[in-house]
């Protein structure tokens, strides 16, 4: 009888598990019979869950050279390996942690890492104008190679490298030349991805096609953060785009609420079950209110009837770029884009919605006139 046999069957009912664990070794010929995977098995069954399900079979004492041989490989078995410097220090830690920060549930983590990405946004976008590129090129970095890699699961073969260092390279053109650093890095890229498919044989159109919306869909579209950011004084700028972050995050935030607790009418039940036009709404409605406080920001010319508009469209473009990368997700068959941020998936999850809704933002604010528009 195998090792995990014999624990169902204890498990299943203790006394008899017992018996049988015991009859066994009793009819068999001697020790040697058993190797030591049983011996093992036998040792777990008839000592240890006999102290956890406080049951004390009746030994047969005509056996004793079986029983003494139980009894040794027992007492080898119950010897504590060493346990190793880590362990010991990974122990010691988990110690020290409260009991109901141990376990958490998703939503705790969801919150968890939630908070840090708000935080660590928060930080860069308040620090300056380069702190503010230089995240933006992270964030279109990771998300690019995210994007490769749900490609890849499509039977496609992107060039990651050069569509990563050209989605990174985006924000910073941007911030170093503007409008015309943003169109180098395009051309670049271009160039780039046509050589490497003049001479890399096994390269196809849809893998040439793919390194390039790739390295545009994450890093070209964040880099009209960049624009936003440089076209008000220093601080004011700053407090531009947290206001455009805060808007696309409580949109998603009331939309995933309402939508919950009273969504009954599904919004795109193929391409993404959970969410409802009421959701919708909600969302729109948060996004509408953010860019009313938005237009109270000095330097921002913006009406406040103007203000609700945009904030719609804005909503608009945030529950586009989500259903847009869900659309991505099932069409290469895979649920999350990463295992970056626990509880969201990966980092493109995170950011789906803020590709779309942030240059759709730049486009209204600078066209409009709120905004000055000397980079364009």
């Amino acid at each position: 009888m195998s090792y995990r046999q014999r624990r169902a069957r204890v498990r299943r009912d203790p006394q008899q598990g017992f018996e049988e664990a015991w009859s066994d070794a009793e009819s068999a010929s001697g020790f040697s019979a058993y190797d030591r995977m049983d011996a093992q098995s036998a040792v777990e069954v008839l000592q240890f869950e006999a102290d956890e399900n406080d049951y004390k079979p009746e030994l047969n004492q005509t056996h004793d050279f079986q029983q003494a041989a139980y009894v040794e490989v027992a007492d080898e078995l119950a010897e504590e390996p060493k346990t190793p410097r880590t362990e010991k220090a990974k122990t010691k830690l988990l110690d020290t942690i409260p009991e109901r920060l141990k376990n958490p549930t998703d939503l705790q983590i969801r919150i968890r890492t939630g908070a840090v990405y708000i935080g660590v946004t928060i930080l860069c976008v308040l620090l300056g104008r380069f702190p503010t590129a230089l995240y933006l090129a992270v964030v279109a970095a990771i998300c690019a190679g995210e994007f490769y890699y749900m490609m890849r699961a499509d039977a496609k073969l992107p060039n990651e490298m050069i569509g990563v260092i050209a989605a990174a390279a985006y924000p910073i053109a941007v911030w170093w030349k503007g409008m015309m650093g943003g169109f180098i890095v395009t051309i670049l890229l271009i160039v780039s991805l046509l050589i490497w498919f003049i001479y890399y044989r096994r390269a196809r159109i849809p893998d040439l096609t793919v390194s390039l919306f790739g390295a545009m869909y994450t890093g070209m579209l964040l880099s009209s953060i960049v624009i936003m950011r440089d076209s008000l004084p220093e601080y004011w700028g700053g407090i531009l785009v947290l206001g455009i972050f805060v808007s696309i995050w409580a949109n998603d935030s009331f939309a995933y609420l309402i939508g919950t607790k009273f969504g009954k009418h599904k919004l795109a039940p193929r391409v993404s079950p959970k969410k409802s036009w009421e959701g919708l709404i909600a969302g729109l409605a948060a996004s509408a209110i953010i860019f009313v406080l938005i237009a109270q920001i000095p330097g921002v010319n913006m009406s406040w009837w103007m203000a609700i508009i945009f904030g719609v469209i804005v909503g608009v473009a945030v529950i586009l770029g989500d259903l847009a990368e869900s659309r991505i997700k099932r069409t290469v068959g895979v649920k999350d884009s990463g295992t970056l941020m626990p509880g969201h998936g990966g980092l493109l999850d995170r950011c789906d919605s803020l590709f779309l809704a942030a240059v759709v933002a730049a486009i209204l604010l600078i066209w409009s006139g709120a905004l000055p528009s000397a980079l364009f």
